[in-house]
């Protein structure tokens, strides 16, 4: 892996923005150390209403909000901001709407109740990441997404992204992690997920959207995965040990070079294995 190589961090949760848990604590300390090591890198989450702006001094970028995203043949308006981790010298964009954003709990209410609309978060979460590295100009030559809410991106950038020259090199990596809520997501997802132009076939297994499930779907869409934290279910790394493709048990407390030595395994894969 050259000194210039892109990496590209997608996550549903980091630190110091939501508490200590293993995919918050591994997604502020990886691309940290990665940069370190001379890679260029962009991080991205959404922006939750229980994160404090003022505190972290997020601000809103202008030039990258504005656009629309359709979710279920709606239209939601795309709010970009940026926020930067003084000691890491690292900026964090995160993906903001009213609609979904707005409330102050992340993926679960106060008393642990998921939220309902985390299927449509998902997807406008997803498809506002890539609309925005698209607006920044910036082509990413690893996308490690983090967790179930990152699971469908690696199906959009290459079904329906798949033309677009910005991704045309990238590849996917997916990290397992102990993430699912009580309750699973909304069984309409499926329906939901018809309008974005893919072949129902491409995406099947997420009739029943379990957390499982949407682990070994972006596990089976990726390029390459890692089991991230020694409490995921035994069911996705039995699923994931099966797949034809690279997977390294990254549970590891000193983990840094590990993945480092993994990104240049997955960055010298054969395009044909991404088509």
């Amino acid at each position: 892996m050259s000194d210039t190589t892109r990496v590209l961090f997608v996550t549903q949760a980091m630190q110091p923005y939501l508490p200590e848990t293993r995919i918050t604590k591994i997604c502020r300390e990886l691309p940290q150390a990665v940069q370190e090591k001379g890679r260029e890198i962009r991080n991205f989450m959404p922006r939750y209403g229980n994160i404090n702006e003022r505190r972290h001094q997020l601000h809103e970028v202008i030039r990258l909000s504005g656009m629309n995203l359709v979710v279920d043949d709606h239209d939601h308006p795309l709010i970009i901001k940026v926020a930067s981790i003084q000691p890491a010298k690292m900026q964090v964009y995160f993906i903001d709407n009213e609609e979904y954003f707005k409330r102050k709990s992340a993926l679960a209410d106060l008393d642990g109740n998921a939220h309902e609309d985390n299927d449509e978060r998902m997807i406008f979460f997803c498809k506002g990441v890539i609309e925005t590295v698209k607006k920044l100009g910036w082509a990413p030559d690893i996308i490690h997404c983090h967790g179930w809410m990152s699971s469908l991106l690696p199906l959009f950038i290459k079904k329906v992204y798949n033309n677009e020259p910005m991704f045309a090199n990238s590849k996917l990596v997916f990290s397992v992690y102990n993430d699912g809520l009580e309750q699973p997501l909304n069984t309409k997802l499926f329906e939901k997920l018809q309008y974005e132009n893919i072949d129902a076939s491409e995406y099947d297994s997420l009739k029943d959207p379990s957390y499982d499930n949407l682990n070994k779907f972006g596990a089976s869409c990726a390029d390459a995965v890692i089991i991230a934290e020694d409490g995921a279910s035994q069911n996705v790394i039995d699923y994931v040990n099966g797949l034809d493709k690279p997977v390294l048990d990254g549970t590891m407390e000193d983990y840094v070079d590990a993945y480092d030595a993994f990104y240049d395994e997955v960055n010298n894969l054969e395009n044909a294995l991404a088509d």
